[in-house]
């Protein structure tokens, strides 16, 4: 099940939140636990298991690390490595042991057998969240969570579960045991919602068709500007795909009385790559730093050991997005780029007017979409070929002209929205007519209805993660 799907506009999400605020504050994660399981049942009938089984587990391990650490027992450090691997290990199972056959079989020859598994819709969401907990625990961070029913709710909650932001228990532990949700909370989350939703309706569904079509082309049908057309289509949409996900996640957190991170703070009008990373799924790129890079010296160690912190942070940063060489190849591709940007490129780039910085940051972002969009590593050389003139028939066709000019308007709106000024609009409009903002946001949601009733083309993208 999806936010944008009819069945959840209109059946889930109702019968969720009437049932949530009819029921006694005793009761309420009682609901949202049921209402959450169902809700992965309803895509994932059987893997609910192993997300059942990550919550019971995690829980009894970490009561048992808390205890330890509060009491000052041995064992804690043994129990916590001993849980991350068992984490780690399901995480591996079922993501990557087919890559890995894969692999060895391509390098060796051999012919191993083996099942490709579905992947489980969210672990690698559940499973960092876990984690992070866990490691919280130990470092003393948190206590434990002595209720079953509140860490199982902590890992399953629907807003989050299958998209993000990866939720650090710290910042919604409170909210666990008490909240409240009032009318002007409420009210900002089913904004955030509905934004989010024609972010991911409305502008994510209708770019995914211009790349669909181009992708539709063989490398050399696409001319340089064929290809050009598509990779920004995309590059917009994998945004408004993922930061609209986000935004409904946020927002329906906001509706139940919890406060998630902001996944994604306007990445395309960032001035470098190190900026970029970090307004660009914030809360992946906090959960590295904070559980991998700094543990690994982050930047205060010597500088062949700074670079490989960095290196080793954006290898699994790719691998976390997919079995795959081309999101490896990916990762790898901004690990460079980062390691240059802070040894070599600095000085040059603060030298460079802010259009400039822009310029280069979104040139080299969308070359990385190419890395990150063609599963294989000869339809990633292909289309940067097409994008150089390498294989294309020409500069420009009929194709790449009516693609570009059928969906300028698409474009332009597109480009606006990647920025704060449509936000910033809006913010206005409802400090000075909350009544006329109220009926842009319900007009909005008229047109999104819309569009789903009457249009099947409704992909996610980051399903496959």
């Amino acid at each position: 099940m999806v936010f944008s799907s009819i069945f959840f506009l209109f059946f889930f999400l109702p019968i969720t939140l009437m049932a949530y605020f009819f029921v006694p504050k005793s009761f309420k994660n009682i609901v949202l636990l049921l209402a959450s399981l169902f809700f992965y049942a309803w895509g994932e009938p059987v893997y609910v298991v192993l997300m059942l089984f990550s919550a019971a587990f995690n829980y009894i391990f970490g009561l048992d690390i808390g205890r330890r650490i509060e009491r000052g027992a041995r064992g804690a450090k043994a129990n916590l490595i001993l849980a991350v691997g068992v984490n780690l290990f399901l995480l591996g199972f079922f993501k990557y042991s087919g890559f890995l056959v894969e692999t060895v079989n391509a390098l060796t020859g051999l012919n191993l057998p083996y099942r490709a598994l579905p992947l489980p819709i969210g672990i690698s969401f559940y499973t960092f969240q876990t984690m992070s907990y866990l490691i919280d625990v130990y470092r003393g961070k948190v206590r434990a969570q002595r209720s079953l029913l509140n860490f199982s709710l902590y890992v399953t909650m629907f807003p989050q579960l299958i998209a993000g932001p990866i939720v650090r228990y710290s910042d919604i532990e409170p909210a666990l045991e008490q909240r409240s949700v009032g009318m002007v909370k409420f009210g900002a989350g089913a904004a955030d919602f509905i934004l989010g939703l024609a972010k991911k309706v409305l502008l994510a569904n209708n770019l995914g068709k211009v790349f669909s079509t181009v992708q539709l082309l063989a490398p050399g049908e696409a001319s340089v500007l064929t290809a050009w057309v598509g990779i920004f289509a995309y590059t917009l949409q994998i945004y408004f795909d993922f930061s609209g996900y986000s935004d409904m996640a946020v927002g329906l957190g906001k509706m139940f009385g919890f406060n998630f991170m902001q996944n994604f703070d306007y990445p395309y009008i960032s001035k470098s790559i190190t900026e970029f990373w970090r307004r660009w799924h914030i809360s992946l790129s906090s959960w590295f730093r904070e559980y991998v890079y700094i543990p690994l010296g982050g930047n205060r160690v010597p500088v062949l050991k700074h670079l490989r912190n960095i290196m080793v942070v954006w290898m699994l940063t790719g691998l976390w997005h997919g079995a795959s060489w081309n999101f490896v190849l990916w990762g790898l591709y901004y690990g460079v780029l980062l390691c240059l940007e802070k040894y070599l490129l600095g000085r040059v780039l603060s030298r460079m007017p802010a259009w400039g910085k822009r310029t280069y940051t979104m040139v080299l972002v969308i070359v990385g979409w190419v890395l990150f969009s063609n599963t294989s590593l000869q339809g990633v050389g292909a289309y940067l070929g097409n994008m150089v003139g390498i294989g294309a028939p020409g500069f420009a066709d009929g194709a790449g002209l009516y693609l570009l000019l059928s969906n300028l308007v698409l474009f332009v709106l597109g480009i606006l929205a990647c920025g704060p000024l449509i936000a910033r609009g809006l913010s206005v409009l409802t400090e000075r007519a909350p009544w006329a903002a109220a009926l842009v946001l319900m007009l909005v949601l008229v047109l999104c209805i819309a569009y789903l009733v009457f249009d099947t083309y409704n992909p996610f993208l980051y399903f496959r993660f």
